[in-house]
């Protein structure tokens, strides 16, 4: 008799962001005449720019005609994505990156969650409380984060780092010693940001405990001030304890089309073990590579052309950001984020819990966040709201916020 991952059972509920949408389609069904602006998941409402829909159209037509057809993708990658990344992402802020360093996936989400699978399940496990739901679920899945306790809302076997609004949302070193550590930084979903001084401490921190920092850099298009890092790696020593991951989902619209990759620095090693070549065997094994049409799409990023277009469309985001903070908070909200990512982390009002003030929401403005009890126990009393929308849905929905 065949038997099931009993880790599955383990865990709570539905994913968060499915049961927001269920609790949206039920809402809207009851309520066919009411128009629900979606403030929730972070998916991008702008179509994909010109220079992408131009490298698309091209490298479609090359599929058409026998002496450009590509099959099978190299699995880590082709070279021409990534040297175009190590360029323009890497060595251009004073990085040294090589391209058998970078691994090209469909997404840095399934990065994040298949990242384990070169770690051993007993590895004691760090996470920002509230965190990208990701981190945590799979690590249950795969056995290290314990059993969940109902009590606390938390998993036994893992060490919670809780980021509050007396720190800045961002994490202080744990009691405990972790053996992996996830980082997460502009932060989903409290849009927090940290300098380059206070990575380098994670990263010294590190490097002196023998662990080992995944670093999600999903949101790092959205920087805007000069003193945050976009990357790990622009600390000293981070090659040799920290993996990166980064997303072309929101830097350039690729929700649709998926295209992502992962760092493994070939300096990250472990009792004489390459990570590097560990994730390459895994990659190589698990994945047949992203597709040709796809990196082709990736590489127009980096042109002239696609980081102009790419830059004015993140200012479209990130002026809606601006209308949700400054909107909110003249309402009378306590609001952050918002200023290098594009989330804005609002605190519920009147004593709500983040669910109660969400059913308020819904039904009041008929706006649709997403409760910060989701993210972990430290979230809760908060509710995220995403800059992806239209203008035109942005300011209503603040108009309709304000109104209740």
């Amino acid at each position: 008799m065949f038997k099931i991952n009993e880790e599955y059972l383990k865990l709570p509920g539905s994913y968060l962001f499915s049961t927001v949408a269920r609790k949206q389609r039920e809402f809207e069904a009851a309520h066919p005449d009411k128009k629900v602006i979606r403030l929730s998941i972070g998916d991008v409402t702008q179509p994909l720019v010109p220079a992408v829909i131009d490298a698309l159209k091209k490298a479609t037509e090359e599929m058409a005609h026998k002496e450009t057809f590509r099959g099978y993708a190299p699995d880590l990658g082709y070279d021409f994505l990534r040297e175009a990344i190590c360029k323009n992402d890497f060595h251009a802020r004073g990085v040294q990156m090589d391209t058998d360093e970078i691994f090209v996936s469909d997404g840095a989400k399934s990065d994040c969650g298949n990242i384990g699978d070169i770690f051993s399940v007993d590895n004691r496990v760090a996470v920002c409380d509230p965190v990208y739901p990701v981190y945590v679920d799979t690590n249950a899945m795969a056995g290290r984060a314990g059993n969940y306790d109902a009590f606390t809302e938390k998993w036994t076997n893992l060490i919670y780092m809780p980021c509050m609004q007396e720190n800045g949302f961002a994490p202080e070193l744990p009691k405990e010693e972790p053996d992996i550590i996830y980082l997460c930084f502009p932060n989903n979903p409290t849009g927090a940001t940290v300098t380059k001084a206070q990575l380098q401490t994670w990263v010294d921190y590190a490097l002196r405990i023998g662990a080992v920092i995944i670093y999600d850099a999903a949101y790092e298009a959205y920087i805007s001030e000069d003193d945050v890092p976009h990357s790990i790696y622009e600390c000293d020593g981070a090659k040799a304890c920290a993996i990166e991951m980064r997303s072309f989902s929101k830097c350039a619209g690729f929700t649709g089309v998926r295209l992502g990759y992962t760092v493994v620095p070939k300096e990250l090693m472990q009792d004489g073990v390459s990570l590097n070549a560990l994730w390459a065997r895994r990659h190589g094994t698990k994945f047949n590579g992203a597709p040709y049409i796809i990196q082709r799409a990736g590489e127009a990023v980096y042109t002239p052309e696609g980081k102009r277009q790419t830059r004015e469309q993140i200012a479209y985001y990130m002026n809606n950001a601006r209308i949700i903070r400054e909107g909110l908070a003249k309402a009378g909200y306590s609001v952050s984020g918002g200023i290098n990512a594009p989330y804005i982390w609002m605190k519920t009002p009147d004593g709500l819990t983040s669910w109660e003030f969400f059913d308020r929401l819904l039904e009041e403005a008929n706006v649709v966040g997403t409760p910060g009890s989701g993210f972990g126990p430290s979230g809760e009393g908060y509710l995220r709201l995403t800059a992806f929308g239209t203008l035109e849905n942005t300011l209503e929905a603040i108009e309709r916020i304000s109104k209740m």
